[in-house]
């Protein structure tokens, strides 16, 4: 029996129970965009499930998301975005809400999108991906109180400020934006608009002018209105209904009646048994496992508390972790560079609070990571620990990542071809140890150009591997039903059913050697109507025998043609399609250094649009070849699996 599950769906009842009791601040607007239907029973049906429940995992770290759920001709494209100033558990359970209303609203029906106050979620049988969609009709929801002055000028004018401020959004997955403004002495109007990250500015603003357009019509001097298309929202109130970091004020000044105190009441009594009950089980059950940890970590020889930092020590060196001291954002938290009273720079990976591990996990997983130790992983020095702050202090790497020089058009003119072949070398030695030479065989998962440092000699340093298991992040052996990654980067059958072993690694370094010698990004990479992206392109020079046309004009004269050759055909091979076809990483280094080793020929699929042996990016790509607009990166995060030997 799945105790997990049972506890999981117990609370989730719970919390229904509150929503239900206190309520919502405005009716979800719910649309059937299609008259296309599917059966009950079929293959179409499981998809959507599978796509609707990948969405409320996935929303617990993420706040925006694109995926592909089953092929032709039952594939689901599915997209979800929180409200931009909500927290995950918040628009999680909105999303769960959500899930259920848009089914019972359009049952059957193959395409439909939902917007609930915190949250939106649509689905489709055809690609919309950064797709600006419009629908004839106002989709909007007005409150039935008319106010007794006028509003019309006022809500123009502020919402096409704040509409420009959403277009122009330059956060990761974010374009959203919130503005209030004064109407009276004794009142404001708060104002919203959002719009799905994967549409352009251009088409976030034409979507949010056409909202606006639409405000004369649909709310007309109203208290509160809502006016939403499958692309984007505004919204208006005469209270502040979004959050500003203040709890008690994200819901304006309402009176709570005696009714609502009961529900609210009645389900926090029951969740509170539960989760004592979930608790006791929970740390039963983790007993010995937590155990086995302990033992395993004191079998290494080395105190956690050696490697222990206090917070001041941490808060001193990165100046209370100032925005200035800022120096990237991860996956599972933000960085921070800092400096140790003994003048030695470190890097502070400051992690999220959500991660539900205990403090004698941590401490040893800590432990294990920071055992491993070569000239190509970025070194983890130790750890703090104190309340629910958790820090992880890394060695700092003084030259960013490999991604800041190799796809900048200045930068990359840095990277001649000697530093380029290095990089290249060192990035398989380090994978190399991962898989194969450390005390455990780790798999990274999101192996990237942005996960490659590179130190004061341009030496190329793996980091984030081991951030799921510090992290405490569930796993299953082989496989995973959480999708992580970057869309560009993942193998085929990562990206499709969630299998990874070392060879999914295998394929994203063979990614990062052909954006290495051609300096441009696989997933925004498009040369021709037969080359949907890097890795179609590079295979057709290969097959027209012109592979050094893949080869960065920056770097001129200044290659060696054999190692160019060299390492263009490794990349092929790393990028086969299916996985038992590619070398491990030991032949990868092998091959790489050995000039008079004979390499096995690269298979190369066709380049036909129905061809079943082209990858899940280019059949992904070549759907939405109608639009300029590259794919969103989907779950930032690396995530690792231990293996014993």
């Amino acid at each position: 029996m799945n105790y997990y599950l049972l506890v999981y769906n117990l609370l989730f009842f719970c919390c229904m129970l509150c929503l239900l009791a206190v309520g919502t601040d405005a009716q979800p607007i719910n649309r059937c965009t299609t008259n296309s239907t599917y059966d009950p029973g079929n293959t179409y049906r499981a998809n959507l499930n599978e796509f609707l429940r990948s969405t409320v995992d996935a929303s617990r770290t993420d706040d925006f998301n694109i995926s592909i759920t089953g092929s032709d001709p039952d594939r689901v494209f599915g997209i979800f975005m929180c409200r931009g100033d909500v927290s995950s558990g918040v628009c999680s359970d909105c999303l769960s809400t959500a899930s259920t209303r848009v089914l019972n609203g359009c049952p059957n029906q193959k395409s439909a999108y939902v917007w609930m106050d915190d949250c939106f979620l649509r689905y489709s049988d055809q690609s919309f991906f950064s797709i600006f969609s419009r629908f004839d009709g106002n989709m909007g929801y007005c409150f039935s109180d008319i106010y007794a002055e006028p509003l019309e000028d006022l809500v123009n004018n502020v919402m096409n400020k704040v509409a420009d401020e959403a277009a122009n959004d330059t956060r990761p997955d974010k374009k959203f934006a919130v503005k209030e403004v004064n109407y009276s002495s004794n009142s404001d109007v708060y104002t919203l608009a959002q719009c799905t990250p994967d549409l352009s500015s251009i088409d976030c603003r034409r979507c949010l002018s056409n909202a606006i357009q639409a405000l004369p019509t649909c709310c007309n001097n109203r208290q509160g209105c809502r006016i939403a298309f499958p692309s984007c929202i505004i919204r208006y109130e005469m209270y502040q209904f979004y959050n500003n970091g203040s709890p008690s004020s994200s819901r304006g000044k309402r009176r709570i009646s005696v009714q609502v105190i009961i529900g609210i009441t009645v389900p926090t009594i029951l969740f509170l048994v539960l989760f004592v009950i979930t608790f006791v089980f929970l740390k039963t059950r983790s007993r010995a496992k937590m155990q086995e940890a302990i033992d395993g970590a004191r079998s290494l020889n080395i105190d956690p508390e050696s490697l222990k930092y206090s917070l001041s020590e941490i808060q001193i060196a990165t100046n209370n972790f100032s925005a200035a001291n800022k120096i990237g954002q991860g996956g599972f938290g933000p960085v921070y560079k800092g400096t140790l009273p003994n003048g030695e720079d470190i890097a502070v990976k400051r992690l999220s609070r959500r991660s539900g591990q205990g403090a004698e996990e941590f401490k040893n997983e800590i432990v294990v990571v920071a055992k491993l130790r070569h000239n190509n992983l970025v070194r983890l020095l130790g750890f703090c620990l104190e309340g629910e702050e958790k820090s992880l202090v890394y060695e700092f790497v003084p030259n960013k990542s490999l991604d800041y020089f190799l796809f900048d058009p200045e930068k990359q003119r840095l990277l001649d071809w000697s530093r380029r072949y290095k990089i290249i070398g060192g990035i398989a030695r380090g994978l190399l140890y991962l898989h194969e030479d450390s005390p455990l065989r780790i798999v990274h998962r999101d192996l990237k150009a942005g996960n490659i440092l590179l130190d004061e000699g341009m030496n190329a340093k793996i980091a984030d591997f081991g951030m799921a298991k510090i992290c405490g992040v569930d796993q299953s052996k082989g496989n995973t039903d959480r999708i992580a990654g970057t869309f560009g980067y993942m193998a085929p059958e990562y990206a499709r059913s969630g299998q990874f072993s070392i060879k999914s690694d295998v394929f994203s370094f063979g990614v990062v050697i052909l954006e290495i010698i051609t300096g441009k990004k696989n997933s925004s990479f498009c040369k021709s109507e037969d080359s949907q992206d890097l890795l179609s392109y590079a295979r057709q020079q290969w097959r027209n025998g012109t592979p050094l046309a893949l080869l960065d004009p920056t770097i001129a004269d200044s290659y060696v043609e054999t190692e160019v050759l060299r390492c263009i055909h490794v990349g092929l091979l790393c990028v086969e399609e299916y996985a038992e076809r590619r070398p491990r990483m030991a032949s990868v280094v092998y091959m790489l250094n050995g000039s008079s080793t004979s390499l096995p020929s690269p298979y190369l699929p066709t380049v036909s649009r129905h061809n079943k042996s082209k990858s899940i990016l280019e059949e992904i790509k070549s759907e939405q070849s109608d639009t300029k607009f590259p794919l969103a990166s989907v779950i930032e995060t690396s995530i690792t699996k231990l293996y014993p030997r």
